[in-house]
């Protein structure tokens, strides 16, 4: 169980390049953008999926997309371009809701989200971003290719249930405990816990989010102080936050 830090700094990197491309070389441009200093042992880098999705050629020419009529039937009823709609679909493994415009999927990364995480903006007219492959993988490269090897979480704007706004969460991670467990520890009155288990990963990608805006053109940030919340080896990354699909009390079935 990693112990909760006394006190966090949370700065954004200078500003990357305006167009990230594929087989850009990501660790480069943030050690530069971190003035070439060394990370600390204790960092997370935080850095939004887009620009990892970018550099690993995560991105799709919508004019090249042939809808299916699934995606011709869904983008009529949602009133949205067939073509978008197909690449959603070949993102998703379940759509949760398709209602008012809006498309709930379960991804074929077990994320639950609009648009099983696709997305237009920031990219190019006729194009569009989706997420990265494996993006625990990602962190793990990512974090090797750094000085120092501070952790890596990569983040990405999630509605959530019964709350108005979007909140960053992490979609992937490498050398961080992405869950304090406190299962088993007593509280102040002497009582075991039974349900408290801390979504360190999370905090940490909604903590980045709070130095930046999404125009700034700073998608990486540095947490310094989260002392032995960041470990030696990867760990299981951002995959150990899914709920199972057999847990969702919520999902369709």
């Amino acid at each position: 169980m990693a112990s909760a830090p006394r006190a966090l700094t949370v700065r954004a990197l200078a500003p990357l390049p305006a167009e990230i491309a594929p087989g850009d070389d990501l660790a480069a441009l943030i050690t530069a953008a971190n003035g070439g200093a060394t990370f600390a042992p204790d960092d997370a880098v935080v850095v939004s999926h887009k620009v990892i999705s970018k550099a690993e050629g995560a991105l799709v020419d919508l004019a090249t997309v042939t809808p299916s009529a699934r995606a011709v039937e869904l983008a009529a009823a949602q009133d949205k371009d067939p073509a978008l709609i197909q690449v959603i679909l070949d993102q998703t493994a379940e759509i949760i809701r398709a209602e008012r415009g809006v498309l709930i999927c379960r991804s074929v990364h077990g994320f639950v989200s609009a648009n099983a995480g696709v997305d237009q903006s920031n990219v190019r007219d006729g194009w569009c971003v989706t997420l990265p492959v494996d993006p625990d993988a990602s962190a793990r490269r990512l974090r090797a290719a750094l000085p120092a090897r501070p952790a890596v979480v990569i983040a990405d704007s999630f509605g959530r249930a019964w709350r108005h706004g979007q909140a960053e969460i992490a979609i992937g991670a490498a050398g961080l405990s992405v869950v304090d467990d406190q299962r088993g520890d007593l509280d102040r009155e002497g009582r075991e816990m039974r349900a408290t288990v801390i979504a360190t990963a999370d905090h940490v990608a909604s903590a980045a989010d709070l130095v930046r805006h999404k125009t700034s053109g700073q998608p990486a940030v540095v947490v310094e102080g989260l002392g032995d919340a960041v470990t030696t080896d990867d760990g299981p990354g951002a995959g150990a936050l899914v709920r199972a699909a057999d847990e969702d009390l919520f999902g369709a079935r």
